[in-house]
Formats: structure tokens, C-alpha cells, sequence
């Protein structure tokens, strides 16, 4: 599901569970490679994943500081937990997706 600038917010926080955000740009090839991925490799890991397009989501994009794409962002309940940063392999992000979940949270960016 696409979130857009003036709903992102209160939509995560109001998400409950584990959800992932890609922030992502139509014109990215490896963002839209992690589109593909991340559905069927995070089923079961995370109960909701959403996408902002940081080419309309500027004021997200400059309030996250998103300068490089893909960026994902694991949240737990609403709350920000931590960034998954891995090679786009099926397997290594599932193993750091449930590493950085066993984890505690990150401080937000």
C-alpha cells in the first residue's frame, strides 16, 4: 500500500504489529528489484508493508534525511525499531529483517 505525505504519519503509528516502509522512486531499478522482493520475503516476518514514492513524499524524504534508495524502515506497533540495510537476497533479508526485530529499537533517524 502507497502512503502519501499527508497520511504517512498517523498511518504508521497507527499500524499495529510489524510493518515495513520502502521509500522508494519510480525511476530507481534497484527499488523497484526490493519491490518485488519484499513481499513474499517478509511474509510472515511483517504484518504490514508500505511504499512512499519520495519523488511526491519530499517533505518525508527531507525529514528522514532519505538521500539513498532504497531505504526501508522496520516500525513495531507504530514506533520506529530499526533500518534494514542488507544485499537484496531473499534469504539475508529475512535472517536481518528477524535479527534487527530481536534486537532493541534503533533511535529514529
Amino acid at each position: 500500500m502507497r502512503l502519501a505525505e499527508g497520511d504517512f504519519h498517523g498511518r504508521v503509528a497507527l499500524t499495529p504489529g510489524v510493518t515495513a516502509v520502502l521509500f522508494s522512486a519510480p525511476h530507481c531499478s534497484a527499488c523497484n528489484a526490493w519491490k518485488r522482493l519484499l513481499p513474499e520475503t517478509l511474509t510472515g516476518i511483517v504484518d504490514t508493508l508500505y511504499e512512499v514514492d519520495v519523488a511526491e513524499a519530499t517533505g518525508i524524504a527531507r525529514g528522514y534525511d532519505i538521500f539513498h534508495l532504497p531505504t526501508i524502515y522496520l516500525y513495531r506497533d507504530g514506533r520506529f525499531h530499526a533500518e534494514l540495510q542488507c544485499v537484496p537476497q531473499r534469504e539475508t533479508i529475512r535472517r536481518t529483517t528477524l535479527r534487527l526485530l530481536a534486537a532493541p529499537p534503533q533511535e529514529e533517524p
